[in-house]
């Protein structure tokens, strides 16, 4: 998860300098954005949990509840780009019962401490679904899948997108034309 936030800082860099605005960082919107914290707190109590079956059961609904999120935000840049990535993860998880881990990955990734093999995290094998989609990416301290790819462009789009908007006049997204209360 370590890499997510390093994904949202970087996003945010990348487009204050492409004329983004600091600014505009209050009025990033999303619709059903609580629910992110629903999803990703999921996922954290499925690291915690002993029972195998719960930890999965959790992983799987958190992936239902963050494409929900995608599904109510699809009009917005990246949203669909980032769909996708959290599709596939939630296909190789479900097909494998866990997110198939690759070793040697944890291994170039100098011991990956996010990475616990258990109840959400499976070790990459001959028997394992989809191995291409797979955590497979080794990163520092970290293993990533294609899916985590997607899921990182497609916010970065998202948040590039938001930080380019003109200044809003109203907050909540109402559109005004300046002037248009002196018209009638």
């Amino acid at each position: 998860m370590t890499w997510l936030a390093a994904v949202l800082i970087v996003s945010v860099f990348v487009s204050v300098l492409r004329g983004g605005k600091l600014s505009n960082i209050p009025d990033i919107y999303a619709r059903a954005w609580w629910l992110l914290f629903v999803g990703f707190g999921m996922q954290i109590v499925a690291n915690e949990v002993s029972s195998s079956r719960l930890a999965i059961s959790l992983l799987l609904v958190s992936y239902v509840v963050l494409l929900i999120v995608v599904w109510m935000n699809r009009s917005e840049a990246g949203m669909w780009i980032a769909g996708i990535g959290l599709l596939m993860n939630f296909v190789v998880i479900t097909l494998n019962n866990g997110m198939p881990v690759l070793e040697e990955a944890i291994a170039l990734a100098g011991g990956a401490q996010d990475v616990v093999f258990g109840a959400k995290h499976v070790k990459l094998d001959l028997s394992s679904r989809l191995p291409f989609l797979a955590d497979v990416i080794p990163l520092p301290g970290s293993v990533i899948s294609l899916g985590d790819v997607f899921l990182a462009v497609g916010l970065g789009v998202f948040i590039e997108d938001q930080l380019k908007q003109p200044l809003r006049l109203f907050r909540h997204r109402v559109q005004g034309v300046p002037g248009s209360a002196a018209e009638r």
